[in-house]
């Protein structure tokens, strides 16, 4: 999708383009507001549905005005902008309301008015940016017969008004900016909604090798001998029992001058998850192509970057593997040694995204990683807490947390901190090896983070479980059915945050 910025303001648009014009209720309740630029031909339009009770501008609502007569516009999309000055959350969503009723109208040119309270509110170029890419999204279908799919090709911003050079500098850049972010978060959406039999280990690896290779940015990926050989026993272990070996799969980003200060963004990889020989029960194990939902996020954020091209430096590693019960399977009672040197003991064969999880950490950490941040599809106890609506979050250092979160309220991806006592750690012990890899069900979401950071060996670590938020049953604001790419915007507003020559993200008033 092309987003462009025009700044004729009034005479603008070519003929046969869709017209979206946003209303607020404050416009209609003074109709005198709707006498400038585009929205004046249609005031009186405007002014008749409102008195009917059809359309009164409240936030995200959509009204279609078929145009007849001269108009060079065969039809208008009213959108409501709700009371007083949105926030930047309200903003993407209702960019994203708009996309799909252009998407719903199989418009291919469409041109947006921008109202003077849209432009002037601080990080809403981005925001609706987002919104705009976001609402266009659609899964992919394998049906025979496919029905048409349009969404807009071209989609042109006027500002009602003539901008200044400065507020139009900002504008463009936050449509840069904002269309990387979304594409980003696309990108992950459609790796996630793929099939196992379609993506497996080794085409999550050819995915990746794409988006390196697209940005000339080093990729490396081994297969199963050499994970064998350096000693990745945990991602070796839950990849025994498939007929698709397991990967491991890094990209390297540099954008300073020198190797240091890196970031390590760690992705977990299950292309598909049946639990192995802890068999998960068969309703809605479909869902488990979801399970390397966690590989998507941070390949959706090495795509931004490669566009982007922020002076930091990142290392993006997925442990890639398929988790399948046969007589090779790894099963519970096996002890495992990891990339670090620890031994594992498996008491549940279905907790094996830590285990990988484990490996890519210690591997993050050899091509120098300072910090971590990992990303994973982990544990049902998630949605106990948090439902689909929040991703949980475990650390051991509570600046990186802090400015993570931050970077989530930008995004307008809710993440909560859950508790990391002690006592959980504990949990963990095992009379037989270094640590355990389940420790029941109490505290799961807790215990199961905890593992994880036991492979940071003492650096900055976040870990960030979207098992809830990564794939959803419904649409709900900027996400479609199914895959969210949830956590690539806020992986995404965390690191361009890291960068001095990157403008600030969106305030964090949603």
């Amino acid at each position: 999708m092309n987003i462009e910025w025009n700044n004729a303001g009034a005479v603008a648009g070519e003929a046969g383009n869709v017209l979206c014009i946003l209303v607020s209720e404050d416009r209609l309740a003074d109709s005198s507001l709707l006498n400038s630029s585009l929205a004046a031909e249609w005031k009186a339009d405007i002014d008749s549905i409102n008195r009917a009770g059809l359309f009164s501008g409240k936030l995200n609502q959509i009204y279609i005005l078929p145009v007849t007569g001269q108009s060079r516009y065969p039809i208008v999309i009213l959108a409501g902008s709700g009371k007083g000055d949105p926030g930047t959350g309200e903003i993407r969503v209702l960019a994203a309301h708009i996309c799909r009723a252009a998407v719903r109208l199989k418009t291919e040119l469409l041109d947006i008015e921008l109202p003077e309270q849209l432009l002037l509110r601080e990080g809403a170029a981005q925001a609706f940016t987002e919104g705009l890419v976001l609402g266009s999204y659609r899964r992919k279908h394998y049906k025979q017969e496919q029905a048409v799919y349009v969404k807009p090709d071209k989609i042109t911003l006027h500002p009602e008004r003539l901008v200044d050079p400065a507020l139009q500098q900002v504008w463009l850049q936050g449509i840069k900016r904002g269309s990387a972010l979304a594409d980003g978060t696309n990108l992950a959406r459609d790796l996630t909604n793929l099939p196992g039999n379609i993506l497996t280990p080794s085409g999550l690896a050819a995915a990746a090798v794409e988006v390196a290779e697209r940005h000339g940015l080093p990729v490396e990926v081994l297969d199963e001998r050499e994970i064998e050989q350096r000693g990745m026993g945990g991602l070796l272990a839950v990849g025994k029992g498939s007929v698709h070996p397991p990967r491991m799969i890094v990209i390297r980003y540099q954008g300073a001058g020198e190797w240091t200060d890196v970031t390590g963004i760690i992705g977990k990889g299950i292309t598909f998850d049946t639990g192995g020989i802890s068999l998960k029960r068969a309703p809605g194990m479909e869902d488990m192509i979801s399970d390397m939902g966690g590989a998507a996020a941070v390949l959706g954020v090495m795509e931004a970057l490669g566009r982007l091209r922020p002076q930091i430096n990142v290392v993006m590693v997925i442990p890639a593997a398929e988790n399948m019960p046969s007589a090779a399977a790894f099963k519970p009672g096996d002890i495992v040694t990891a990339l670090s040197g620890k031994t594992i003991e498996v008491l549940n064969t279905d907790a094996e995204g830590r285990m990988v999880l484990g490996d890519g950490l210690t591997y993050a950490r050899e091509w120098g990683a300072e910090r971590f941040i990992d990303v994973a599809t982990l544990t049902g106890a998630i949605l106990s807490i948090l439902g689909d609506v929040a991703t949980g979050a475990v650390t051991n250092d509570e600046q990186l947390m802090q400015e993570l979160l931050a970077a989530s309220e930008r995004s307008g991806e809710p993440v909560w901190q859950l508790p990391a006592y002690p006592e959980f750690r504990e949990m963990l012990r095992s009379e037989v090896a270094d640590i355990r890899n389940a420790a029941g069900r109490f505290g799961g979401a807790s215990t199961a983070g905890l593992f994880i950071g036991e492979f940071a060996e003492g650096l900055p670590w976040v870990h960030l479980d979207i098992a809830g938020t990564a794939f959803l049953s419904k649409e709900r604001g900027v996400n479609s059915k199914g895959a969210s790419g949830v956590m690539v915007r806020t992986l995404l507003e965390y690191l361009l945050s890291l960068s001095r020559d990157q403008p600030p993200g969106p305030s964090a008033k949603n």
